[in-house]
């Protein structure tokens, strides 16, 4: 007798962000008239950079000639481009080619990755954290059953980011050892970032306990204080224990191209095993690779052209969050984040419920943000605005609030 796999049944009904929508909507069924404002999921608005449109216009146009059509491709992308983000990302880190795995999201990398793991293993994620991380290893089986006292999973290992920790857990919090370590940042959703000497805490704490770091960084792009790190291995000994995540989402624009990569330095082993090759084989076997035509517009994002054009855009987004973090000092509202990263993490005024606070922005200015309650119960009292809307749009939505 067929059966369900039950560890889906252990899910919240919804997805954070469909539950966002299914509200927003049912609010504008209601409110016909009502001029919303988005600032909740982090898509971006600028337009796809000139550079990158010709080069996936002239990569279209192969395909329709016989000397230049492409069918499949290779599982890991063309050399063409992972000879670039090695040149560009990696040049002074020691990062080797067939240590780039291109993927069509940092979203699907992220989720698929907990495959290559035995099933009995202690996660850690932050608290506050990006659904994907959690909900994929509940879909897999590493926790038990939600609390809905504490609105935690069973068997999970919360790292609490707060106020107190300066939204930067260390490994000296912990009380128990967690076999896989999920960090991002720049964070979302905090919008805040570790800095080097945290950072090189959790590379020293995997190698003493023989822990596996999963380092999302794909909003590195924005960072701009100097001891921020870019790249986890711009940290002595990361190589032996991380792999990082990165993205073209958010610094080229690519939410509708898909794009992205996953770094598996050979060095990165468990068991005496190198991750390197269990996931070349995982990904030769269940992905066929992104298209040509999307990694040669990924591969124009390294020319000269395109680096200028992708750099106006995320100045672009980055004077958004200057204006969220101003006007919400303006009005008296605390916000952290917004500096190294497109997210303005605040806390909610009044003492108010993160929920709540979502349906007076909603209802009395028209304006849509993410609960912070839906990243963790660290989460409850804060929340997410996101500085990829558009300027003027922007500008719009914090003048309402000083109404």
């Amino acid at each position: 007798m067929i059966k369900i796999n039950k560890n889906f049944l252990k899910l919240q009904d919804s997805y954070l962000f469909s539950t966002i929508n299914q509200k927003v909507n049912g609010y504008i069924a209601q409110n016909p008239s009502a001029d919303i404002i988005k600032l909740g999921i982090g898509d971006v608005t600028r337009p796809i950079p000139q550079v990158i449109l010709d080069a996936i216009k002239k990569a279209t146009d192969e395909m329709g000639n016989v000397e230049t059509f492409k069918g499949y491709g290779p599982e890991h992308g063309y050399d063409f481009l992972r000879e670039k983000i090695v040149e560009n990302e990696y040049s002074e880190l020691g990062i080797d080619v067939d240590e780039i795995f291109v993927s069509d999201g940092a979203k699907c990398d992220t989720g698929n990755i907990v495959e290559i793991f035995d099933e009995n293993i202690k996660i850690a994620i932050t608290d506050p954290v990006y659904p994907v991380y959690l909900d994929t290893n509940v879909m897999y089986g590493r926790t038990g059953e939600f609390n809905s006292q504490t609105g935690m999973y069973d068997g999970v290992i919360y790292m609490k980011a707060n106020e107190e920790n300066n939204f930067e857990p260390k490994p000296e919090e912990l009380e128990e050892i967690p076999d896989l370590i999920y960090i991002c940042s720049p964070n979302n959703p905090t919008g805040t970032a570790m800095t080097k000497e945290t950072l090189k805490k959790w590379v020293d704490f995997a190698k003493e306990h023989n822990s596996i770091i999963l380092y999302d960084a794909a909003y590195e792009a924005f960072i701009e204080e100097k001891d921020i790190p870019h790249s986890i291995y711009e940290i002595e000994g990361a190589k032996e224990v991380a792999i990082e995540f990165r993205s073209f989402s958010k610094t080229a624009g690519f939410t509708g191209l898909r794009c992205a990569y996953t770094v598996v330095p050979k060095e990165c082993e468990v068991e005496k095993i190198s991750l390197n090759k269990i996931w070349e084989r995982r990904s030769s076997t269940k992905f066929n690779g992104v298209s040509y035509i999307i990694q040669r517009g990924t591969e124009a994002t390294y020319t000269k052209e395109g680096k200028e054009q992708i750099k106006k855009n995320i100045e672009y987004y980055k004077e958004n969050a200057r204006i969220i973090r101003h006007g919400l000092k303006e009005v008296g509202i605390t916000a952290y984040g917004g500096i190294n990263a497109p997210y303005v993490w605040l806390k909610t005024p009044k003492n108010m419920k993160s929920w709540e606070f979502f349906d007076l922005l909603l209802e009395k200015y028209n304006i849509v943000g993410t609960p912070g309650v839906g990243f963790g119960p660290s989460g409850e009292g804060y929340f997410r605005l996101t500085a990829f809307g558009d300027r003027e749009k922007t500008i719009e939505a914090i003048g309402r609030l000083k109404l």
